[in-house]
């Protein structure tokens, strides 16, 4: 057994003191090595967890003898004189991160989310776990792990471990319900008050819709940990039989704009209990904690993720159609405001998470995996249900993923993907795979067509801003200042302004919040007056009449629409047209 201790003498420091204590067999010939995790499942790209641990010591927790060690990397300590001892290690964390994957402390709650704050003894990590929390009386714990006495938490192994985030307080509200007979808890950290019947029955209809779809579930019971702040936030991590949600402003938590916010993100998060975390790419079985895992199937993880959690709630009523239309043209807006469409594959996109996937990053270089992921996996689902008349759908590749490969506990590949794709489809399919995964050939066609199976459209319409759609660029306001943001290549801002321009007079008229006003006037060219880099300079801007750019894109219902097709889309969407 591999015990962690976990208290706080003054929570306004942030810091949490760490405890691992362990016996080490007296014929182990090796040093003791005890690694931090650089990173966590989820978010994939290096995180460094370690800079925020102070102060390591390690001693003989029998003796008190304080033994020597060394740091052998930035997050990977050797004690050498360690056979046959009880080994102690102490440390300080810094639990100041409030978001779905960090750790935070205060005077009202603990929350941690062990991946970034537990250390592991190399060659261990099997090992049962117990983790004891030093806490008030009266503070209730939320985690997905059993709890063996009064703040005291048992896992299988460090996986366990770290996959059951916390949160512990003396506020926490709690309520359950019923899925298929499997319990759901959802806790709620924070000042708000739930409409819980509304909530309850909502998670209980969207979660019977992903039950009903793949049959079995992983675990034997859920948790959605909920941290509901005071300020504007949104994020969700998962986990194997748990989800972290951060979202905020709390007062409007059940107003129809945060409200399906909180939908949205519980659905998707909920799917990645069988899709990331059980039906898992080769190359993430098992985790190395320590380095990068390159994979090239993100698009399958987050893509598909992110079309499902937004269509199951369509489908299972707790979204209208034109609420789901609405959630689809936000993801229809994010994937065509970027030109990173043209220039990086879907799978490439997948491994380049570790390089730059949650960042901005330079102009026009990436692809989302998240929102062109979920306009391909929407694009292969009516192309699934087209060719078989809706006996088959992208719900039975996810199925058989499942049954082959997420519940043996067997890694997929690229090719069984393929594979699995292609024998739902009973023909081959590697044109899709070619254009739309491994290539950056465009949409708009294709989903198009597909979309007119269930007696819809891609609609584009003509930009109606000046700065967008006449010349190309975008700006912000930024403490009364008008700055560029974003530039479209080849555009007629393109061979003028520079992303960051401050732009402060059009045709010597000072600009203050009335840019768009200033270059509607039909001129055939305008003269800017712009801060570049501190220095003033004046360039021309001239409008090709004969292009648009940034055409708003959306998906609709067409006017003109077939009986057929209008049962088609009921038996997509599994409402009337």
């Amino acid at each position: 057994m591999i015990r962690y201790h976990v208290s706080f003498e003054n929570p306004l420091t942030f810091y949490l003191q760490i405890q691992l204590t362990l016996t080490v067999p007296a014929e182990a010939t090796e040093a003791l090595k005890l690694q931090l995790p650089a990173w966590r499942p989820g978010r994939y790209e290096l995180q460094n967890f370690a800079q925020k641990i102070q102060r390591v010591v390690v001693d003989d927790a029998d003796s008190g003898e304080v033994l020597s060690y060394r740091k052998i990397t930035k997050d990977r300590w050797q004690v050498a004189d360690a056979a046959g001892r009880t080994v102690r290690v102490r440390y300080n964390f810094y639990a100041h991160q409030m978001d779905a994957g960090g750790s935070w402390l205060d005077e009202s709650q603990l929350y941690i989310n062990g991946v970034q704050c537990f250390m592991y003894t190399e060659g261990r990590q099997q090992e049962p776990c117990e983790l004891t929390l030093e806490l008030p009386d009266n503070w209730q714990i939320a985690c997905g792990l059993p709890q063996k006495a009064p703040h005291m938490l048992q896992a299988d192994s460090f996986e366990h471990l770290i996959e059951c985030p916390l949160i512990a307080s003396p506020t926490l509200q709690h309520h359950e319900y019923q899925a298929q007979g499997i319990p759901f808890h959802v806790w709620v950290q924070g000042e708000c008050n739930p409409d819980w019947p509304r909530l309850l029955q909502d998670f209980a209809a969207f979660s019977e819709e992903q039950l009903s779809l793949f049959g079995s579930f992983p675990v034997s019971d859920y948790h959605f940990l909920n941290q509901i702040l005071p300020y504007n936030h949104y994020h969700g991590v998962e986990h194997t039989n748990s989800t972290v949600i951060t979202l905020g402003p709390a007062q409007l938590l059940m107003t129809d704009v945060l409200y399906k916010e909180l939908l949205g993100v519980s659905c998707h998060e909920l799917f990645h209990t069988w899709n990331i975390k059980s039906i898992r790419p080769a190359e993430l079985l098992p985790y190395d904690y320590t380095q990068e895992q390159y994979f090239r199937t993100c698009y399958i993880a987050e893509g598909i993720t992110t079309y499902y959690g937004e269509y199951l709630l369509a489908r299972s009523g707790v979204r209208t159609a034109e609420q789901y239309f609405h959630e689809l043209n936000t993801m229809l807006r994010k994937h065509y405001e970027d030109d990173g469409r043209f220039n990086l594959s879907l799978a490439d996109a997948s491994v380049d998470l570790w390089l730059d996937g949650y960042k901005n990053g330079v102009p026009d270089r990436k692809v989302s995996v998240y929102h062109k992921g979920a306009l391909v996996a929407l694009l292969l689902d009516l192309a699934l249900r087209q060719l078989s008349k809706h006996q088959r759908s992208l719900d039975d590749v996810l199925r058989r993923l499942w049954l082959e490969f997420g519940q043996p506990g067997v890694g997929y590949t690229e090719d069984d993907y393929i594979r699995l794709v292609e024998e739902v489809a009973g023909r081959p399919m590697r044109q899709y795979f070619d254009s739309f995964i491994y290539g950056t050939a465009p949409l708009e066609e294709p989903l198009t067509k597909a979309l007119h199976f269930v007696g819809c459209t891609l609609l584009q319409e003509e930009n109606v801003s000046a700065t967008e759609g006449v010349f190309g660029f975008k700006t912000i306001v930024k403490n009364e200042r008008t700055e560029v943001v974003n530039i479209l290549p080849h555009s007629p801002a393109a061979a003028t302004l520079t992303v960051d321009d401050e732009i402060i007079a059009v045709n010597g008229q000072r600009v203050q919040m009335n840019l768009q006003v200033l270059l509607s006037t039909g001129a055939s060219s305008y003269e800017l007056s712009v801060f570049r880099q501190s220095r003033l300079n004046t360039v021309s801007l001239a409008a090709d009449p004969t292009r648009r750019f940034w055409p708003k894109i959306t998906i609709t219902k067409r006017p003109d629409a077939t009986p057929e097709q209008q049962v088609s889309f009921k038996q997509w969407l599994k409402q009337d047209f």
